[in-house]
């Protein structure tokens, strides 16, 4: 299978890295128009990958891959799209899907007008954690609350600091959180209808200035998330937050019990509201992870599960849709901090 990258800074690089630990595909073009993110490329490559080096994706478009990852900044996402949507070509298109609703409800329109596969990289589904959560998920019976803590780093430094700016990312509840909300959109199965939240830009990049302009993401958040079938969820983020012994919580609550997993400590644990000892499992890593990169391994498995579809002609796990909704949340939860008021959500 050829494949093709578009964008290949840190999750370009990563996406070649994974490809070079797959049997049966190669590497024929990647694209990326600053020269340094082309270097890393060819670093990324080493020996296993020769392939035609683009500064323009047009150029790469025009060498046939069979498929096609996508890893640009956010921003870029529908421009390139459009054009992918006119081919026949495979296509994993990096999280967020887009940074407005407008460009995601084009996106899936044209996406389901053709046959060739596209697919959205919200890889947080298949993080080994994650996996087990929501494999164990109905042991708390009927799900009320489920609760994601994410308390990490700042954002690390992209090429011509884009992701600095809501501008560019679609701010950072809809450039980070999508991931999250996509696994409580999963893990509830219902529609998202309503959205309250409060955050802000409180330590990072205060002192920061590109070309004059000082950064406007956030920093911090809490969102809570209401369903139309009854469940509420609520993200809590904190990006100045390093010393934290785990980066994630997933805390799901029912009519039954109560399910936690920390990350990247792995332990799962299941209490009982009569009381019964607690249930802990030591989470072990999917024994196919050939190279575990940034994400556990997660954007390698989804990896495999993308070339499989593919050979076996199948639809996309992730689909067009799913990415609306991710993004969907995002831009609500951002708008009602600017706002201060709830937010509801359209369907696309």
């Amino acid at each position: 299978m050829k494949f093709g990258v578009i964008g290949t800074g840190m999750m370009g690089c990563e996406h070649i890295r994974n490809l070079a630990h797959i049997p049966d595909v190669d590497l024929i073009a990647v694209s990326d128009p600053d020269p340094t993110s082309r270097q890393w490329a060819s670093k990324a490559c080493g020996e296993t990958f020769a392939p035609v080096v683009c500064a323009n994706y047009q150029q790469l478009l025009d060498l046939r891959p069979d498929a096609v990852i996508i890893a640009s900044p956010n921003y870029t996402h529908i421009d390139v799209m459009r054009d992918l949507m006119q081919t026949d070509i495979h296509v994993l298109l990096e999280k967020p899907m887009c940074t407005s609703l407008a460009d995601a409800r084009e996106l899936v329109t044209l996406s389901e007008q053709r046959d060739a596969l596209t697919w959205v990289a919200l890889e947080y589904r298949y993080m080994a954690a994650t996996q087990q959560f929501l494999a164990h998920l109905p042991q708390v019976g009927d799900l009320k609350m489920l609760f994601i803590r994410e308390h990490r780093f700042p954002f690390l430094e992209k090429v011509g600091h884009w992701n600095r700016f809501n501008e560019f990312t679609g701010g950072t509840l809809v450039e980070k959180c999508c991931h999250f909300f996509d696994l409580m959109n999963l893990a509830i199965g219902a529609r998202p209808v309503r959205v309250m939240a409060s955050g802000g830009q409180d330590v990072n990049h205060r002192d920061e200035r590109y070309a004059g302009r000082a950064p406007d993401i956030l920093d911090n958040a809490y969102v809570i998330i209401e369903y139309d079938n009854g469940v509420r969820a609520c993200l809590d983020l904190c990006m100045f937050a390093e010393g934290s012994r785990n980066e994630q919580e997933l805390v799901a609550t029912g009519s039954q019990a109560k399910l936690e997993v920390h990350i990247p400590d792995n332990q799962l644990n299941l209490s009982w509201r009569d009381k019964r000892p607690v249930e802990s499992f030591t989470v072990q890593t999917d024994p196919r992870v050939k190279y575990a990169g940034f994400h556990h391994g997660a954007s390698y498995l989804e990896q495999l599960e993308f070339i499989q579809a593919i050979d076996d002609k199948q639809p996309a796990t992730i689909t067009t849709r799913d990415g609306y909704w991710s993004v969907a949340v995002g831009v609500a939860a951002q708008q009602s901090i600017q706002q201060g008021t709830a937010v509801d959500i359209e369907a696309p």
